[in-house]
């Protein structure tokens, strides 16, 4: 029996720093408790599932470790497929090592197969060149996220694993091959983790360059929120579209609109609230 299924970014989608956006609360426990599966993506990778899952719950969410699917995760996984038992050297925080240990993966300081950057507050320019040398001598450069900088509340922002890479990139003459959002690998791990077809796949977020772009590419339904990074605004500068546009995630509580998102009818639909 076919089914739909949802993929939902988190910051600027259900919650902003530590308080849910309204409607998100009653959205999501409306979905588990009808059964309709889904799934969180975060292209963050310095927290565990289970960290990430008790800052949810606190906010009122009924969820689960299992609901939560970082690029850490995505990037563990992908890794330990290409190179089982393989080795690391991390330029990252907690969420990532737990991740590459959970995958059977041993995190060394000397010759690599790979060296794995993630998001950290940490970060120091004597790991940032052990990384540059370790890759000049054949080590393949990841990355968990190609995100440039993270919002971080009240309108600021901090610098993103995106940013870090880039310098790498510069300094050692290599590309990163990254994992998260808007990568296929990440978008594909996810869909199969909720047994879904593609057509019965709906992605929800607020960012075009990684949520929509991403879900788009791979031919899931998308659905744009504006209460997060993107205004409406901003939508001519890419040349593509989400499905449909909401002003905030709180819209989808309208049964009305809910049943055309799962049923795919309509396109560039701009909710007025």
């Amino acid at each position: 029996m076919k089914r739909t299924g949802f993929l939902i970014d988190m910051d600027g989608v259900i919650y902003k720093g530590s308080e849910p956006i309204p409607g998100a609360v009653t959205f999501i426990n409306g979905l588990r408790r009808q059964g309709f599966p889904f799934l969180f993506l975060t292209n963050n990778s310095q927290r565990t599932s289970r960290d990430v899952c008790y800052k949810l719950l606190k906010m009122g969410f009924d969820v689960t470790d299992e609901d939560i699917f970082t690029c850490g995760m995505a990037t563990a996984r992908y890794l330990a497929s290409k190179t089982p038992g393989g080795t690391a050297y991390v330029i990252g925080e907690g969420g990532l090592l737990n991740e590459l240990h959970n995958q059977g993966y041993s995190i060394v300081d000397d010759h690599p197969d790979y060296v794995v950057i993630g998001e950290g507050r940490t970060i120091m320019l004597e790991s940032v060149d052990k990384a540059i040398n370790m890759i000049m001598k054949g080590s393949k450069l990841i990355a968990t996220n190609l995100d440039p900088n993270c919002p971080v509340g009240n309108g600021k922002f901090r610098a993103g694993c995106g940013a870090f890479v880039a310098m790498i990139e510069v300094a050692t003459g290599k590309k990163a091959f990254s994992v998260g959002k808007p990568s296929p690998v990440m978008m594909r791990m996810a869909r199969k983790k909720l047994e879904l077809a593609t057509d019965d796949t709906v992605m929800i977020g607020d960012t075009m360059s990684t949520d929509i772009l991403g879900a788009g590419s791979m031919g899931f339904t998308t659905v744009l929120t504006l209460s997060g990074v993107t205004r409406e605004a901003d939508l001519d500068e890419f040349g593509y579209a989400p499905d449909f546009i909401i002003h905030s995630i709180q819209d989808l509580l309208d049964e009305a609109l809910f049943e055309k998102v799962i049923e795919k009818h309509g396109r560039d639909q701009l909710v007025t609230v």
